[in-house]
């Protein structure tokens, strides 16, 4: 593969590595690493080694990720469809690992497509404070906001908005900030070699006025005190090192946090705060990180009250079957869709906001629907009604797929909604009648 590697950027390599390049270029016969981090939001880290079926080896950089063999294909197994995972290029879980979040703050993801670093800061929050996961992108806005569902995390916000203009609607709003900007992708040509061509049209100096808008945007948007993190997945200094420089001589209120090393990290060039990782030196592709922060204090954020709105009938019925705790946040009718969130950003008028909490559910005719993503925000314990099937039960694939099944264990109400479980925790609804339980998940979200 090393021969479709253009010659500039070979020439570049040789001059940034010296006397590890060829360490560099061996690494591309080596095979790509594959990852999974832990939803610690729904599992900790002790009890998912007890129950995982495959054979998990830590990632150093990060507490709840760990590699796994590819043959395993975690995806395909009924664990991934209840969120207890995210699967995720161990390299990439480096910046939302240094992002130090603390539960309650407001948290914004400003390039957040397809949402593995949204899910991570998510996890960091707990159910607390709210997260603004954003991309330019509405058609991969789909698959973050998929993601984000997954997880459960009631708390994330979607939106899909241009930088400058989210600079504008919340200057000094957020406590902390993950920029994972958009790159060459140098870091990724041994894992996505399509990348190379895409390289060959659009080289490393194509992004830098994007970085450094981009990251200027975000320091807008930064509370005094706040920190935030740029990211890359490229090797180039021009994207990395030269846009932190820039924007540091912009931006005088911004400074540099020292990232802690570990083994096979390797310090940033000129800038020994930053760090870097390398595919030779590591078991993951390249990436790149910087942490800083703005100076100056800000005062406490003021909770803002919880909005009472009168619920339909129907909607009130069914929420008697969860004993999920939803006086802690504000109900929403859009149109015919119950939303809820447990915090709430101002000004939501006028802009693509996709997603502002739970959507719990759709009024149809009068009766109400809940949602998947409803589904995937309790536990267990706090659904009236539960069928709870193990992992290697033939009936667990079969729900999954869509398909209708049988249920008739002793104790269980015979009529009414159900929510299916997995080994005790949840992956959808159904409505159960005499022992059959029509299948409710969603077509999206099917076994393929």
């Amino acid at each position: 593969m090393t021969n479709q590697l253009p010659e500039a950027y070979l020439s570049q390599m040789k001059e940034l590595l010296q006397e590890e390049f060829d360490a560099y270029i061996k690494s591309f016969q080596d095979d790509r690493y594959y990852g999974l981090r832990i939803n610690t939001s729904k599992i900790s880290v002790e009890d998912f080694l007890k129950i995982s079926p495959f054979e998990l080896e830590p990632i150093p950089w990060v507490k709840n990720g760990f590699y796994y063999h590819g043959e395993d294909k975690p995806a395909k197994h009924p664990y991934y469809y209840a969120g207890m995972y995210y699967l995720q290029e161990p390299s990439a879980m480096l910046p939302g690992a240094i992002l130090p979040v603390s539960k309650h703050e407001f948290v914004l993801d400003l390039c957040a497509a397809p949402g593995g670093k949204s899910t991570q800061l998510a996890n960091k929050l707990d159910h607390t404070g709210l997260l603004l996961a954003n991309d330019i992108s509405t058609s991969r806005c789909q698959g973050l906001i998929k993601n984000l569902e997954l997880f459960g995390a009631y708390n994330a916000w979607v939106c899909s908005e241009d930088h400058l203009t989210l600079a504008k609607r919340f200057p000094e709003t957020f406590d902390k900030i993950l920029v994972d900007a958009p790159c060459s992708g140098e870091g990724m040509f041994r894992k996505e070699p399509h990348l190379i061509k895409s390289w060959m049209e659009k080289d490393d100096t194509y992004y830098p006025p994007i970085q450094k808008e981009i990251l200027s945007a975000a320091i807008t948007m930064l509370k005094p005190g706040g920190m935030l993190v740029y990211s890359t997945c490229t090797f180039s200094i021009k994207e990395n090192e030269e846009v932190i420089q820039a924007v540091l001589k912009q931006h005088p209120q911004m400074q540099l946090v020292p990232i802690p090393k570990f083994n096979g990290s390797a310090k940033g060039i000129g800038f020994k705060e930053c760090i870097r990782l390398y595919p030779h030196k590591i078991k993951g592709e390249g990436h790149f990180a910087a942490l800083l922060q703005k100076k100056g204090d800000s005062a406490v954020r003021s909770v803002p009250p919880v909005s009472r709105c009168t619920l339909p009938q129907e909607i009130q019925d069914f929420l008697k079957l969860c004993t999920f705790d939803f006086s802690k946040g504000s109900f929403f009718l859009k149109k015919e869709k119950l939303i809820w969130s447990p915090c709430v950003l101002e000004n939501q008028k006028h802009w693509r906001l996709l997603r502002s909490g739970l959507v719990c559910g759709e009024c149809k005719k009068n009766h109400f629907e809940p949602s998947q993503a409803l589904a995937l925000a309790l536990k267990k314990e706090e659904f009236q009604n539960t069928a709870d099937l193990s992992a290697n039960d033939p009936r667990i694939i079969k729900y999954l797929k869509g398909e209708t099944i049988e249920y008739k264990e002793a104790g269980l109400q015979t009529k009414g909604w159900i929510l299916i479980c997995v080994d005790g925790y949840p992956l959808g609804f159904g409505k159960i009648d005499k022992g059959i339980i029509k299948n409710k998940y969603a077509k999206g979200w099917r076994w393929q």
